[in-house]
């Protein structure tokens, strides 16, 4: 399948919100394609220097345009694809396109695994003193809390292209468990940090059963 491309330094997961601000000629054009045609458009992501895997979007609603012609768009995120060729313009068009193929991806995660890394990231954002609005295993999968759980531009590349939910899951059960144990190690050398210097009461021990 032949998408548009826009290329840019940022994941966008399936199934979330896409705000862009438009500023570009060839992608105002991309834009009014969008609505006049009820086209989709890729998103390539741009990492090593290289664009393999991106999501594709769909338009959903322009909510500012300017006297320049720039516009704030919202998108939403559809589905994961690999690029399988590259133009830097269409034909007739300013912007970029090229051949893209889905990914097949598999939804196996049960419940039980849902909970499991909901309570993790609880448990994370309880150590950072964050709020959390506490959600339904049902309502919740690998790509919900993705941006808000201190993964890197890597590590969300990563999961992007992890085609079955279960092992998303795992992958960013495997992360919160990381991140949470270096957060507590690094609480409690400030608090050790912070007694340092403090008077101590230190019970004296008793030399009875010493041996040399």
């Amino acid at each position: 399948m032949k998408l548009p491309l826009f290329p840019l330094q940022s994941v966008f997961f399936p199934g979330e919100t896409v705000p862009l601000h438009i500023f570009e000629d060839r992608y105002k054009q991309l834009i009014n394609d969008c609505r006049n045609e009820a086209l989709t458009f890729g998103i390539p992501v741009y990492i090593n220097n290289a664009i393999n895997y991106g999501t594709e979007v769909q338009l959903v609603e322009v909510v500012n345009t300017y006297e320049s012609g720039e516009m704030d768009v919202v998108c939403v995120a559809r589905q994961v694809f690999k690029v399988l060729s590259f133009e830097k313009q269409l034909e007739g068009k300013l912007y970029a396109g090229g051949e893209v193929e889905f990914l097949e991806t598999e939804n196996d995660a049960n419940d039980r695994l849902r909970e499991e890394v909901i309570q993790k990231v609880e448990a994370l954002y309880d150590i950072m003193d964050v709020p959390f609005t506490k959600t339904s295993p049902k309502q919740f999968n690998s790509y919900s809390l993705a941006h808000k759980m201190g993964l890197s531009f890597e590590q969300e590349y990563e999961l992007l292209l992890i085609k079955k939910e279960t092992d998303r899951l795992n992958f960013i059960k495997t992360h919160l468990e990381a991140a949470t144990s270096i957060l507590t190690e690094v609480n409690r050398a400030k608090e050790v940090i912070e007694m340092n210097g403090h008077f101590k009461n230190f019970d004296p021990l008793d030399f009875q059963d010493f041996t040399l």
